[in-house]
């Protein structure tokens, strides 16, 4: 049978006593024909070039082609060397590898779309930041970012992952939700708490637009991926602590649908509403596209 709810997937772990990772690259393999190591060593190819995606973008400072960003992460990486944050070491790992990755994306270096473009930054800073803290082994790595393709992968057979079709929620927002899945699945969490993680990270960033500046993923694209990267871990954290959400994840996937088909189309990755018709925005896309011509 078909995975194609969180409902689905709690029943196959269930029957079959197993974690939501194992139920995943076993599917993975079934489709592809392969074996199970053999999914496994394509996942760690993933992670392997989501590593160097934050490697690349931690050393650089090329600025995009509009001249707005590209040097952000080099700020923040000044700022804690020269005093830290008091939320600690994980956290200024987890921002700036978010935005050294976002970053690194706007320069069209190689990256992961997980599960988009936009929202690149968001699923590889949580698991590579708090792998490198947590001395979190590549084994479980693997677990986690399957455990992740696993949430994006049923959120995404009811609602397509496109801020186009349903706004940054079904971007940024699915990929927080995956980064929670994965944290928790590699800090120990069961199967519910796991589903709950994503659950927690989902429902708190119901109704985010897609606004971005002149149609560029960069304003608010970029410094999006730090916030919600963060957010995960929250989620990650309640779930792990016994919080949970008093709403089903699938119903809200069924909500996240609806708010995207209720969002006014100027608010989906079209430009034409929210920050991207601001004063600012306006006198930006007017300098930017005069400079082109």
């Amino acid at each position: 049978m078909p995975i194609l709810s969180f409902s689905d997937l709690q029943i196959r772990c269930a029957e079959e006593n197993k974690s939501i990772y194992e139920v995943a690259q076993e599917e993975e393999a079934s489709l592809l024909g392969e074996v199970v190591d053999v999914v496994r060593l394509k996942v760690l190819e993933d992670l392997l070039a989501m590593k160097d995606a934050v490697k690349n973008g931690l050393k650089s400072k090329e600025k995009a082609i509009s001249g707005w960003c590209g040097d952000d992460c080099a700020k923040l990486i000044e700022k804690y060397q020269k005093k830290g944050t008091i939320f600690g070491k994980t956290f200024e790992k987890i921002t700036t590898y978010a935005l050294a990755t976002a970053e690194e994306n706007l320069r069209m270096g190689r990256i992961v779309a997980c599960p988009t473009a936009g929202s690149c930054g968001i699923v590889p800073s949580v698991i590579i930041a708090a792998a490198e803290e947590e001395k979190i082994s590549e084994t479980q790595q693997i677990n986690g970012l399957l455990t992740a393709g696993m949430t994006g992968l049923i959120i995404s057979n009811k609602v397509q992952l496109a801020g186009a079709v349903a706004g940054c929620q079904a971007e940024c927002g699915v990929a927080s939700a995956m980064a929670a899945a994965a944290l928790t699945q590699m800090l120990g969490g069961n199967v519910s708490e796991v589903i709950n993680a994503a659950a927690l990270a989902l429902k708190n960033i119901l109704g985010l637009t897609c606004d971005p500046v002149c149609g560029l993923v960069e304003v608010p694209c970029i410094k999006r991926n730090a916030f919600l990267a963060v957010h995960a871990v929250t989620a990650s954290e309640l779930a792990l602590c016994g919080v949970e959400s008093k709403i089903p994840i699938d119903e809200i996937v069924d909500t996240l649908k609806i708010t995207g088909q209720l969002m006014s189309p100027l608010l989906k990755e079209t430009s034409q509403g929210g920050l991207a018709k601001t004063k600012t925005a306006q006198k930006l896309e007017e300098k930017l596209f005069n400079n082109k011509q």
